[in-house]
């Protein structure tokens, strides 16, 4: 499986992402009108100002906190070298991580999971709505399916099949992937933004996420894993 992918011309991503406002009581009350009309499926009984914490799902009211990128390196073996875009500016933050991919080659392969329902379009939106032009490796607008490098290792697991998500925590314990205790989860971010203000947290859970996505692509590939000595992280 992969056996003709180049992983020296792939990118491996994560994105994390928190409410924009603090509080649902923050929010413009135009906004949590929209809010309301936009959730009131998935949150059934629950009221639209509790659900709230869960608005960093939606690009349209969330924003994106952390951006980490990964690449294959070869040398002495694999290695993989891991850069992380953090900044309390979201346009920030999203113009480094544009300006970084406008230097890789346009047909770069772009890597994430469950990217292609969630980490690739939510960038978009967010370059959109921050103004900021959208690199060729994230643009599907006119383009043929095969034209679209975007990987996607849950899509790649499904073989096919629609029914149901699995999430890339239950792909590594089968696998065989060690990770590290996770000092937070997907579900903390926001708290950890917004109330503890700690984004150095954040940077590492979502770093983890990049190399365990890696590591999957070597074991999908039925390759031994990168070693911890062979991971750098860049500044």
């Amino acid at each position: 499986m992969l056996e003709q992918l180049d992983f020296q011309n792939l990118l491996v991503i994560d994105i994390e992402t928190v409410p924009q406002y603090r509080t649902y009581q923050e929010l413009p009350q135009h906004l949590q009108d929209l809010w309301e009309q936009k959730t009131a499926y998935q949150r059934k009984e629950t009221s639209a100002a509790d659900f709230y914490e869960r608005a960093g799902i939606w690009a349209e009211f969330g924003k994106i906190v952390c951006i980490s990128a990964g690449v294959f390196t070869s040398g002495d073996g694999i290695s993989l070298r891991i850069k992380s875009y953090c900044c309390e500016e979201e346009a920030e933050l999203l113009e480094d991580f544009a300006a970084m991919l406008k230097r890789r080659p346009a047909n770069q392969i772009l890597c994430a999971h469950n990217g292609k329902e969630f980490d690739f379009p939510y960038l978009c939106r967010r370059m959109l709505i921050n103004k900021i032009n959208i690199p060729p490796q994230l643009q599907t607008f006119g383009k043929k399916p095969w034209e679209v490098n975007h990987l996607d290792t849950m899509e790649l697991w499904k073989f096919g099949d629609y029914k149901n998500y699995t999430s890339l925590s239950l792909l590594a314990a089968i696998f065989n992937i060690p990770t590290p205790k996770d000092d937070i989860d997907g579900s903390m971010v926001g708290h950890v933004y917004w109330e503890e203000n700690d984004s150095e947290r954040i940077k590492t859970y979502c770093q983890k996420d990049v190399i365990t996505t890696a590591q999957l692509l070597r074991r999908f590939r039925g390759e031994e894993l990168i070693s911890e000595e062979n991971i750098t992280y860049i500044d």
